[in-house]
C-alpha cells in the first residue's frame, strides 16, 4: 500500500514538474519572411490609419522591375489578438488607449520576435506616433527578417573553403548553389528555381579602380557590365548581361563588415535579347587588401515575385566576414 502511494506521488510530482517546465518553453515563431501581424480595429483599418499603415508597409520594393509590396501586411482585429498570430515574428499593435504611447517588445509571446504598440487617445494621435517611428519599426523588421533568412541558410552550406581561399572571406552560402564559373578572380554561383534561376557573383578589382568618388556610379556600372560582358551571356551571339540603360540604379553608401561599402540595386538585361530581371551589388572597400570586393545577386524569374529571391541573396551577402590578411593559407 505504501509503495502505491509512493508511485502515485512520484508521478504527480514528475507530471507537475514537466508541466511547469512545458509553460516555460519559449515558442518559436512561425511564418513566411517579409511578412507582417497587424492587430487593429477594423474600423481603423478600413480609415486613414489604415491607409498610412499600407502606404509605409506595403510600398513598392526599390529596385525590382515590376512593383512589389516591402513587406505582406495580415490585418486581424484586436479581439482576436489570441492566438496563432501572436507566434508572427513582426507584429504591430494599434488601438486606442489612455495614453499616447510607443513601445517595441521583443520576443514578447514567441522568439525571435519584435511587437510595436501604438496606442493613442484619438486616431490623430496614433498617426503622429505612427509616422514619427515608422523608419525605425521597417528597420527593425528588415534586421529581423535578414536574421531570419541567414538562419534558414544556416541549415545547410556549400563547403566554404573555395570561396574563403579564393577571396579571403568567409560567406554563408546554401548548398543547394552550385559553380558555374570560378576563376582566379571570378566565382559564379548559380541556384536554379522551378520559375528561373538566381545567381550570386564574387570578384575583387584593384582599390584605385573606384577612387574617383565623382563617377562612383558609373565606374561600379562599367566594371559590372564588363564582367557580364566575359561571363555572362545568353544562348545568342552579343547577348552578355549589362545594366539596364533606360533607367538609374538606385545607390547608396552603407557599412558592411564595418566596412565602407556601395551598395546598388537596379535591373540588368541581356544586350539584343528579352530576359531580364532585379540585381544587388555591393561594393566592399578593403582598405587592408588593396582592393574592391564585389558581392552580385541577380535574378530571372519572369513568371514569378521577385522580392523573397532577391531578400535571400541580401542576407547570403550580408553575412559576408573579410578575412585579415594571413588568415587563410
Amino acid at each position: 500500500m505504501k509503495k502505491t502511494h509512493f508511485l502515485m506521488l512520484l508521478i504527480s510530482v514528475l507530471f507537475f514538474s514537466c508541466k511547469k517546465e512545458n509553460t516555460n518553453v519559449i515558442r518559436k515563431t512561425t511564418g513566411e519572411v517579409n511578412n507582417i501581424a497587424v492587430i487593429i480595429d477594423d474600423q481603423q483599418w478600413n480609415g486613414e490609419i489604415g491607409d498610412s499603415i499600407r502606404n509605409k508597409f506595403a510600398s513598392p520594393v526599390i529596385g525590382l522591375p515590376q512593383e512589389e509590396p516591402l513587406f505582406t501586411i495580415n490585418q486581424y482585429p484586436v479581439k482576436l489578438m489570441e492566438g496563432f498570430m501572436t507566434d508572427s515574428r513582426n507584429i504591430i499593435i494599434v488601438k486606442i488607449g489612455e495614453k499616447n504611447n510607443f513601445t517595441i517588445n521583443k520576443n514578447q509571446y514567441a522568439e525571435p520576435q519584435n511587437v510595436f504598440h501604438i496606442s493613442g487617445k484619438t486616431g490623430a494621435a496614433i498617426l503622429a506616433i505612427f509616422q514619427k517611428n515608422t523608419p525605425e519599426i521597417i528597420q527593425i523588421i528588415r534586421r529581423t527578417e535578414i536574421e531570419e533568412c541567414q538562419r534558414i541558410n544556416k541549415k545547410a552550406l556549400l563547403d566554404p573553403r573555395i570561396i574563403t581561399n579564393k577571396f579571403d572571406i568567409k560567406i554563408d552560402v546554401p548548398s543547394d548553389y552550385k559553380y558555374m564559373i570560378q576563376e582566379s578572380n571570378f566565382i559564379w554561383l548559380k541556384k536554379e528555381l522551378v520559375s528561373g534561376n538566381t545567381s550570386l557573383l564574387l570578384y575583387q578589382v584593384p582599390i584605385n579602380a573606384i577612387k574617383n568618388k565623382n563617377n562612383l556610379v558609373s565606374n561600379i556600372i562599367k566594371i559590372r557590365d564588363s564582367i557580364g560582358a566575359l561571363y555572362i551571356h545568353g544562348k545568342e551571339p552579343d547577348t552578355d548581361m549589362i545594366t539596364e540603360e533606360a533607367y538609374s540604379p538606385y545607390f547608396f553608401k552603407i557599412k558592411l563588415d564595418d566596412k565602407v561599402t556601395y551598395e546598388m540595386k537596379g535591373t540588368w538585361e541581356l544586350r539584343n535579347d528579352f530576359m531580364s530581371g532585379p540585381f544587388i551589388n555591393y561594393a566592399i572597400l578593403d582598405e587592408e587588401n588593396q582592393r574592391v570586393l564585389f558581392l552580385e545577386g541577380f535574378c530571372y524569374s519572369p513568371s514569378k515575385e521577385k522580392r523573397d529571391f532577391m531578400h535571400q541573396l541580401e542576407s547570403i551577402i550580408k553575412s559576408v566576414t573579410v578575412l585579415k590578411k594571413g588568415t587563410v593559407k
